[in-house]
């Protein structure tokens, strides 16, 4: 498989930057508008995760890394690809960022938009049945009460349309929370022993499981992993596909489309490299 000649496939944590400038808050810095503008190589793709990539985990984009996307974006096709809700991901990338790029896929491409058009929604509910979504949260729920992490907050599981996020600290941990939490989760194995254990006792249902981020991990049907998203890319429309996400390494929620056929897969450590990268594959 094609790797980047620039960095090695391999784990790593994003260095978080300075203190990040919001981009949202006034109408001239709106994301919703939109790249007209042909690219000069329109048959490559790059395909860009979120946290870690694009921005600090939960983090918000700064102003410089949305223009330099935005200049990227006259040079080749670009698309964003995450594992968060649509609006999570409008917290992080602005207001309208679906109809910024010609791609734009949350939840893995559960939901899909190409030229700011909704081309499909799929729901987990629908595909699992409501009483096999009650046996995880209850199973879930039996499982944290007995787990024993550095401090507990609120919102333990976050269904979206197209997965369960489950947290073992909980999802509204304040940002110093989160990062002492990341730190025993990657000393006690937390996230991975609670993976292996699920695995087990869903067998039967062929679900996937993927460690994100700092403090959750994703569970959702084989297949709806981010590769979910090349469904609405046609193969003779591209010559390239390349791929930039910071948890490539096996578990992590970028491997399946990192190692996919279709794509070029670039293991990124943090905003600045991704820049760094795609200023050298890209901007020459």
């Amino acid at each position: 498989k094609p790797q980047n000649p620039i960095h090695p496939a391999h784990p790593s944590h994003c260095t978080p930057p300075a203190p990040l400038a919001g981009i949202m808050s006034t109408d001239e810095n709106d994301s919703s508008k939109k790249q007209k503008t042909m690219p000069e190589k329109p048959r490559i793709l790059a395909l860009f995760d979120v946290d870690g990539t694009l921005t600090i985990p939960r983090g918000e984009v700064t102003e410089e890394m949305m223009e330099f996307m935005k200049k990227l974006s006259t040079k080749i096709t670009v698309g964003i690809v995450g594992g968060s809700d649509l609006p999570k991901q409008e917290e992080q990338l602005g207001k309208g960022i679906a109809s910024v790029f010609p791609y734009n896929f949350s939840q893995n491409g559960l939901v899909a938009y190409k030229d700011g058009v909704l081309q499909e929604v799929q729901t987990i509910s629908k595909f699992l049945g409501e009483e096999n979504v009650k046996k995880i949260v209850n199973w879930t729920l039996k499982y944290l009460s007995d787990l024993d992490t550095p401090v507990k907050r609120g919102t333990f599981i976050e269904f979206r349309s197209g997965m369960f996020n489950i947290s073992p600290i909980g999802r509204n941990c304040s940002r110093e929370e989160r990062n002492e939490y990341e730190k025993v989760d990657l000393e006690k194995n937390i996230r991975k022993d609670m993976v292996a254990a699920m695995k087990k006792e869903f067998a039967d249902l062929d679900l996937t499981y993927s460690i994100g981020g700092q403090i959750s991990f994703d569970v959702f049907p084989r297949g709806w992993d981010k590769t979910y998203c090349l469904k609405f890319v046609k193969a003779e429309d591209y010559d390239e596909i390349h791929f930039f996400g910071d948890k490539t390494f096996e578990g992590g929620n970028d491997y399946e489309i990192f190692t996919s056929d279709r794509t070029i897969g670039h293991t990124v450590t943090s905003p600045d490299d991704t820049k760094e990268q795609c200023t050298k594959l890209f901007m020459g």
